[in-house]
C-alpha cells in the first residue's frame, strides 16, 4: 500500500462542460470527489495525501473563476475542516500563500493550528505552488541559513526546507482528465514515484478508481537503481527475518 498519494485534481471544467453546465458547476463537483478521496485514504490505511488544487500559473484564468476558486476554498475549509478534525486528519496547505488575501491566509493558519496533533492521515493543499517555486524558495532558505556551507549542500540539507518536508516522497502520482504530464507538481518529491495516468476526469474519480491506481502501484517493482535480482534477494532476507 503506497504511504503517500499525490493527486492532480484535473477536468473539473471538462466535466461541467459536457453536462452543458458552467465551469463552476466542474469545481463544486471537484470538492466532493477531494472528500472522498480523503475518506478512501483513511479507510485504505494511507497516511499521507497532497491534492494539487490551484497551481501558481492558475493565475491567467479569466478573473471571474479565480474568484470563484478562491470563495471556493474559504467555504471548503469552513465547511469541511471540523469534520477533518473530528476524523483526526491533519490539515496542511502548501505554495506561497502571499497572494492570498488576509481573510483566506487567516483560515489557513487557524485550521493548520486546530488539526495540528492529528495523525490519522495528513491531507495537504497545494494552493499557489509550484515545483519550481519550491526549490527556489527551499534553497534561498538555505542559503541564508547556512552562508558559511555554500557549495557543500547536500540533498539532505535542501529537503528539509521543501514545502512537504514533513511527508515522505510520494510513492503514487495520480493525474486525472486524460493529461500525461506532471504540470510542475513537486518535481523534487516525484523523482522515484510511481506515475499514474487516467482518463477520469475528476469529479468521476472515486473509491473504484483509487483502487485501479493503487492495484496498477502494486504490480510494479520499485528498484531505485537495483536489479531485480537485488529487489527479489531482498525481499526473500526480509521475509526470513520476519519468519
Amino acid at each position: 500500500m503506497p504511504q503517500h498519494v499525490a493527486i492532480i485534481l484535473d477536468g473539473n471544467g471538462r466535466w461541467a462542460r459536457k453536462r452543458f453546465l458552467p465551469r463552476v458547476a466542474g469545481h463544486k463537483k471537484g470538492v466532493d470527489a477531494v472528500r472522498n478521496a480523503v475518506i478512501g485514504c483513511i479507510e485504505r490505511g494511507i497516511p499521507y495525501l497532497t491534492v494539487f488544487a490551484f497551481s501558481s500559473e492558475n493565475w491567467r484564468r479569466p478573473k471571474d473563476e479565480v474568484s470563484f476558486l478562491m470563495q471556493l476554498f474559504v467555504r471548503a475549509m469552513e465547511e469541511e475542516v471540523a469534520r477533518l478534525h473530528e476524523n483526526g486528519v491533519r490539515f496542511r496547505v502548501v505554495g506561497d500563500l502571499s497572494r492570498f488575501d488576509s481573510v483566506l491566509v487567516e483560515l489557513i493558519e487557524r485550521s493548520e493550528k486546530l488539526t495540528e496533533n492529528n495523525t490519522r492521515l495528513t491531507f495537504t493543499v497545494a494552493a499557489n505552488y509550484g515545483g519550481r517555486w519550491d526549490i527556489m524558495q527551499a534553497m534561498n532558505k538555505l542559503a541564508l541559513a547556512h552562508p558559511e556551507r555554500a557549495g557543500q549542500f547536500t540533498e539532505a540539507d535542501l529537503q528539509a526546507h521543501l514545502a512537504l518536508e514533513y511527508a515522505p516522497e510520494p510513492d503514487l502520482f495520480i493525474r486525472t482528465g486524460g493529461e500525461v504530464r506532471i504540470s510542475n507538481f513537486l518535481l523534487w518529491q516525484l523523482a522515484y514515484s510511481e506515475l499514474y495516468f487516467t482518463d477520469l476526469l475528476w469529479p468521476e474519480f472515486d473509491g473504484k478508481a483509487l483502487d485501479a491506481a493503487i492495484e496498477s502501484f502494486r504490480s510494479r517493482e520499485r528498484r531505485f537503481g537495483r536489479t531485480s535480482e537485488q529487489v527479489m534477494a531482498e525481499h526473500g532476507a526480509l521475509n526470513q527475518t520476519v519468519r
